[in-house]
């Protein structure tokens, strides 16, 4: 849904930007804001894990919001300038479809709200923004960042659901740091390359000065047969606690579908004496069976080191099938199985677990 106007008046903007003239961009798609979403619905059966995902002794059952991918509503909007400059601002919030809340409570906007300006130059943006870790990661991981709670590249690649019990960067929570507030970005394209960098700071006070910020690097290589990320990261909590993080993928069109395989490290000062590693492999990829079935497949291997304990960690796998109902509908069917290792596997729960989900989703 889309709706347009024009901005009188443009004159004394293009007087107040003109020094950003260099971030002149050739083809400057028409004015206007675009209402867009993802409705994403489910029901879904685990045996030996929790709704959240955790190791358990039982079974469990749910209707879920995001299965295949996580629910959402947003604006984005685009101003042309003159001169080749363009505005640019996108606002979005994760929806829990089952029940109609927000998934995150404490913002509005939790998953995007930031603006800018774009041009030949290249991109800046400002706000709360998806980190560069994310960005690699989400153009080489097989899944495609389906079942994003579930999803090893997201939750702990990623670090959407770190569990490590602290706030790296200004990422408004201890529990993840997939997208961080008061983040500059700025991306130029080259030929079939893109540059990013990106530096996140928390909220300074003279009495009180934090330390939490994030400083990030990453290229990325897209052609139509090949593709490939490469992201380093350094996040930092208030108290000055580190976590350096690595991500590397590359994608490959070939056997009639696309595949996938990426590697994420990152290694997180918990305290000052006490720090976790992880190790993220992944492979896999989507194979059309006609033209509107797909099927995607995923394999994840997890492994954990902390300081003064023993290696744990889990292998998974995951598969959707996906029927096109139309442009923009479908319905999937989605089967997993996780093997936990070592002391990831909790006295009493399961060594392996399953897990079946049904769904369909709307796009919008």
């Amino acid at each position: 849904m889309t709706f347009h106007a024009r901005t009188a008046g443009m004159a004394g903007c293009l007087g107040l930007f003109g020094l950003l003239g260099p971030f002149a961009q050739a083809q400057t798609p028409a004015n206007g804001v675009t209402v867009y979403g993802i409705a994403d619905l489910g029901v879904r059966q685990a045996s030996g894990l929790t709704p959240g995902n955790a190791p358990s002794p039982g079974n469990s059952s749910l209707v879920g919001s995001g299965i295949d991918t996580t629910s959402r509503l947003g604006f984005r909007g685009r101003e042309d300038l003159g001169a080749g400059l363009a505005a640019l601002f996108n606002l979005e919030s994760g929806l829990n479809l089952n029940d109609g809340t927000s998934i995150n409570r404490d913002k509005w906007f939790d998953r995007a709200a930031f603006l800018g300006l774009s041009g030949e130059a290249g991109t800046l943006t400002l706000g709360r923004q998806t980190t560069l870790l994310g960005d690699s990661l989400g153009r080489i991981d097989p899944l495609g960042f389906r079942f994003a709670p579930f999803n090893p590249n997201v939750a702990l690649a990623g670090l959407s659901a770190h569990g490590l019990g602290q706030e790296y960067g200004p990422a408004g929570s201890a529990n993840g740091s997939f997208r961080l507030d008061n983040s500059l970005k700025y991306s130029l394209k080259t030929g079939a390359y893109e540059w990013r960098a990106l530096r996140a700071q928390g909220q300074r006070q003279s009495d009180a000065p934090s330390q939490a910020g994030a400083t990030e690097l990453g290229l990325f290589y897209d052609t139509p047969e090949l593709n490939g990320s490469l992201s380093l990261s350094q996040f930092k909590t208030a108290e000055g606690l580190s976590l350096k993080a690595v991500s590397a993928g590359l994608g490959l069109a070939a056997w009639g579908g696309r595949w996938s395989a990426s590697y994420a490290r990152h290694v997180a000062e918990t305290s000052t004496t006490q720090e976790t590693r992880r190790d993220i492999l992944s492979f896999g990829g989507v194979l059309p069976l006609s033209a509107q079935l797909d099927l995607v497949l995923a394999l994840y291997h997890v492994k954990r080191q902390q300081s003064g304990l023993a290696n744990d960690g889990f292998n998974r796998a995951v598969g959707f099938l996906e029927y096109k109902l139309s442009r923009r509908s479908l319905v999937y069917a989605e089967l997993d199985q996780t093997q936990w290792q070592g002391a990831a596997h909790l006295p009493g729960t399961r060594r392996s677990a399953t897990g079946i989900s049904l769904g369909i989703k709307q796009v919008f």
